[in-house]
């Protein structure tokens, strides 16, 4: 099982890294609920250049599922920083009630989005490191 931090389940932001066939990264900002045993990455629609279904990362994960999703605290002081990066595999789906609830709670702004895809990624592996 899977040992995840609440500092982590609990970050406001956290980076989604994901890569294409090609071997071309990608990484974004991302709001994401733990709806265990997955993470779930919102698919919102905040203005954006094209449909959700044809985000780079959307597409990125359709050719190849690995991902990364990095959470970090920076601090002056570099004795307090620390990061926390889950591997995993993410595809893509429509997101479940039980995941909107998740999201909507941790991010009220939810309230007034129609969401309905995402991506769910289950981890295999969670590295983290502190000072």
């Amino acid at each position: 099982m899977l040992k995840v931090s609440a500092d982590f389940i609990d970050a406001r932001v956290a980076r989604l890294a994901t890569c294409s066939a090609a071997g071309q990264p990608h990484c974004v900002p991302v709001c994401f609920a733990f709806c265990d045993p997955v993470f779930v990455v919102a698919l919102d629609e905040k203005p954006k250049k094209v449909d959700v279904l044809r985000l780079k990362r959307v597409r990125n994960v359709l050719e190849n599922p690995q991902v990364s999703l990095l959470v970090d605290h920076y601090e002056e002081d570099w004795s307090r920083l620390r990061f926390w990066m889950l591997e995993g595999t993410a595809r893509l789906r429509e997101l479940q009630a039980r995941e909107l609830e998740a999201l909507r709670a941790k991010y009220p702004q939810y309230a007034l989005h129609q969401l309905k895809w995402g991506l769910a990624i289950e981890g295999r592996r969670m590295v983290s490191w502190t000072a």
